[in-house]
């Protein structure tokens, strides 16, 4: 089952994610969101729109290629594979 790694800061927003290492069911990433929304409700509209489409400001990489189908995430991820979930801070 695929590894998911998220920033600290999408771990703070949702403690439920902290425990161990983040394992879950899913062989595109938008089961793997789906896998995290289960396991911490209101992950899944944080990281995307109401559309399922993922956010600007939002980045995720399988392996190290970076996820090109923001729309319908239909990317695929193997039974092996590091999912990392990387949300983009600003301020002034």
């Amino acid at each position: 089952m695929p590894t998911v790694e998220l920033t600290s800061h999408l771990l703070h927003l949702f403690p439920a994610l902290r425990e161990g290492p983040l394992v879950v069911e899913g062989r595109t990433v938008a089961e793997v969101v789906a896998a995290l929304e289960r396991r911490a409700p209101g992950f899944a509209f944080y990281v995307c729109d109401e559309a399922g489409r993922m956010r600007q400001h939002v980045l995720a990489y399988v392996g190290d290629r970076r996820v090109t189908d923001r729309g319908t995430l239909s990317d695929p991820v193997g039974p092996e594979s590091r999912v990392l979930i990387v949300q983009a801070l600003s301020g002034g």
